[in-house]
């Protein structure tokens, strides 16, 4: 696909349109609507806050469509509720044969995508803040996405549960969806860890086959700027500099 295609001033307008053509699609008639509303709080704030920053942080096209497949594949997965999404009757309609029957899966898989694709599709954009406002270079370009990756999937394990022990019962269990696997969160976050671990991956060949500053830039994110101590060091200086000043 040429980068002319994501050049265009337009791309975002009518990615923003095609997201809300889609989320209205899957918002008619939910099964579960309770659960349903639960499973959309936090992508409507997260679709608010990316529209919100548009015209003073925009982001790159390439990024804003990593996110637009992630929030896709979570409509369809809050439309189900996770743990229901028909995805292998699908697949037996399309091609006379289930996913889980052929691969040998005894639950339903699509919330571990959804993990997965967190890290594998989220990784980029965080990114590319952290390059934009914090201004990271060399390795810390490429670790501290992964990082902020796993946190964020940590986090999100702990709303759950939280959620969970709020909305005791079967809206509390339909949004947790562990289907009785005791280590789903460890699951999950370790699989949104591998998608990020290949983003970055991704990220960092690409940059090493185009950038010709990649070598330069990784040896001096791993120098050291600044010789002195703090903790205890600069608080003592920060205390001098006071006691002077008065």
């Amino acid at each position: 696909m040429s980068l002319r295609f994501f050049l265009n001033p337009r791309y975002v307008s009518w990615l923003l349109a095609l997201y809300w053509v889609q989320w209205l699609i899957w918002a008619y008639r939910p099964p579960f609507f309770q659960e349903w509303l639960l499973e959309n709080v936090l992508p409507l704030l997260f679709v608010g806050l990316l529209v919100a920053t548009f015209r003073h942080f925009p982001l790159s096209n390439i990024s804003y469509t990593l996110i637009f497949v992630f929030m896709c594949l979570h409509t369809v997965g809050s439309h189900y509720t996770y743990s229901l999404v028909p995805y292998d009757r699908w697949a037996s309609n399309a091609v006379g044969v289930g996913i889980n029957e052929l691969a040998g899966f005894e639950r339903n898989h699509y919330d571990r995508l959804v993990h997965f694709s967190f890290g594998l599709l989220l990784a980029y954009p965080i990114r590319e803040v952290f390059v934009r406002i914090a201004g990271v270079r060399g390795f810390w370009g490429y670790y501290l996405p992964l990082d902020l990756t796993m946190s964020f999937s940590m986090l999100y394990e702990l709303i759950e549960w939280a959620v969970a022990i709020v909305f005791a019962g079967d809206i509390g269990q339909a949004y947790l969806g562990t289907q009785g696997d005791e280590w789903d969160a460890h699951k999950d976050m370790a699989l949104a860890t591998t998608g990020a671990i290949i983003s970055m991956s991704v990220v960092w060949f690409i940059n090493w086959k185009y950038n010709r500053n990649f070598g330069e830039e990784l040896l001096q994110s791993l120098t050291v700027k600044d010789a002195r101590p703090l903790g205890e060091v600069k608080l003592q200086e920060w205390i001098k500099d006071s006691q002077k000043e008065d």
